[in-house]
């Protein structure tokens, strides 16, 4: 089940959201635990059953972490890490190490197509990566582990952030889990966030996105040189849509709920530099990796070779977590090598440089990485790339195409390419648009109640409509 769809719009979150508000409030964790396996369930069947063992293992784990000392405690921490790592190897990477053994002995040795044909559980990654941030704090001392099973269930499969994140850390969550409250406006600025966020995924992410799997689904010698760089540009922009559209409706959710999810983009394509994207971008995941792997290799203080060595074994597995494919490894190391120049001289010139300038180069690699995120293999990417730069490459648009270049494509693509920027930030306040800091305390007037009311409605109204008619909708997330 997906935020995007009418089952969850108008079944499943208003069935849970009366039921939640209806309980006492010492039921509603254990209603909001068994929606949550619900949630699951609907969409991934059987495989509930890891999540639930993810559950219990980590309980008792944590548990033991508290209470064991020496050799045995660091025993336990590493059996924690395996376990929960080993669902993870075995239904995201099982194949793709299979078949490369398999083009490494040559073809030699028989491929069943069965032991390729592993399904990938939705939000694998996710509540993975959740569970051992869990046992890990526990060990280094800056968490007690749940003594409630309930409550530690629900922070591994809290449904809000379960597929699509943000990754929600224990230490962020625990008192809330314990003990929460909603009030009226901290539920109206949760449904506020849900619709602007599902409104980013629907309304814009998804017509952007159409359009990208058309130009990438085009032979690439059929491709003109603007025509990839407008495919690569609706990627870019729907990948931000989407992505942050989910963590805005997953953020909401949690308001609706009472509870608090860190920040998990910040109009990233404003950034300047590499590492000024990293910390705006996906930033639960890029803080997950530094704090849980590059800061324990050793981070930047061991010299320039290792701290190359550590960024790209960290972007590597930053690529491996977004999908088992060679692509997502160029991708990662593409983005560490950078990352490891902007350390250096590299760096120091970005920021001598005017900022149009450093702009232009962070959208112009992100951009080209982007390329490996999206294309099926390393062969397609390549030959993409040779069309991005093939300045002679021009050709006549092939009919699917034309028909998806309209007005109305053009018209979504100008609010992408504005919304991807802090606009409200950028004027001046006092404005029409922009509060004073003095007025930035006061309650809207009826006014303003009105019209924020009415372009809700209308987001949602124009959201159900897209989705009634079976408009394109996909679930980027499958790989995750």
């Amino acid at each position: 089940m997906v935020f995007s769809s009418i089952i969850f719009l108008f079944i499943f979150l208003p069935s849970v959201l009366l039921l939640y508000y209806t309980l006492p409030r010492s039921l509603q964790n254990s209603l909001l635990l068994l929606s949550s396996l619900v949630f699951y369930a609907w969409g991934e069947g059987q495989y509930v059953l890891i999540m639930l063992f993810s559950i219990v293992m980590n309980y008792f784990v944590g548990l033991g972490l508290a209470k064991v000392q020496g050799k045995h405690r660091q025993l336990l921490l590493a059996i924690g890490i395996v376990l929960n790592f080993l669902p993870l190897l075995f239904f995201k990477y099982s194949a793709f190490l299979l078949l490369n053994l398999h083009s490494l002995a040559g073809g030699v040795v028989p491929l069943p197509a069965e032991s390729l044909n592993v399904h990938l559980p939705a939000g694998i990654s996710f509540f993975t990566f959740q569970s051992v941030s869990y046992i890990v704090d526990i060990y280094r001392g800056t968490t007690e582990p749940q003594k409630h099973v309930i409550h530690l269930g629900l922070y591994i499969s809290l449904f809000p952030q379960l597929i699509a994140g943000p990754i929600v850390r224990y230490h962020d969550i625990v008192s809330q889990i314990a003990r929460r409250h909603v009030n009226i406006d901290g539920f109206a600025e949760g449904v506020e966030r849900f619709v602007l966020g599902l409104g980013k995924k629907v309304l814009i992410a998804n017509p952007l996105g159409n359009v990208a799997d058309i130009i990438f689904g085009q032979p690439v010698e059929m491709l003109s040189t603007p025509l990839a760089w407008l495919g690569i540009a609706s990627y870019s922009l729907q990948i931000y849509f989407d992505f942050s559209g989910y963590s805005d409706m997953a953020i909401g959710l949690g308001r609706m709920f009472g509870f608090t999810f860190l920040e998990n983009f910040k109009y990233p394509y404003i950034s300047k530099t590499l590492r000024e994207f990293w910390t705006r971008w996906h930033i639960s995941l890029s803080s997950w990796f530094r704090d849980y792997l590059y800061i324990p290799l050793g981070g930047n203080r061991g010299g320039s070779w290792r701290t190359a060595f550590n960024l790209l074994t960290v972007f590597f597995l930053c690529g491996l977590w977004h999908g088992a494919s060679w692509n997502f490894v160029v991708w990662g190391l593409f983005h560490g090598a950078f990352l490891f120049l902007e350390r250096g001289v590299f760096g120091g010139f970005l920021k001598r440089v005017p900022a149009v300038i450093s702009h232009i180069y962070v959208l112009l690699v992100v951009s080209i990485a982007w390329v490996f995120f999206r294309a099926e293999t390393p062969t397609q990417a390549l030959a993409f790339l040779g069309k991005m730069f093939d300045c002679s490459s021009l050709k006549q648009l092939s009919p699917d195409v034309l028909i998806n270049l309209n007005g109305y494509f053009a018209f979504i693509f100008f609010l992408a390419v504005i919304f991807s920027m802090p606009v409200r930030q950028m004027l001046p306040k006092g404005g029409i648009c922009q509060k004073s800091d003095a007025e930035a305390t006061r309650p809207l007037s009826l006014c303003g109640y009105v019209l924020k009311t009415g372009v809700l409605s209308s987001i949602l109204l124009l959201v159900s409509m897209s989705l009634a008619t079976g408009s394109y909708n996909p679930f980027i997330y499958f790989r995750f």
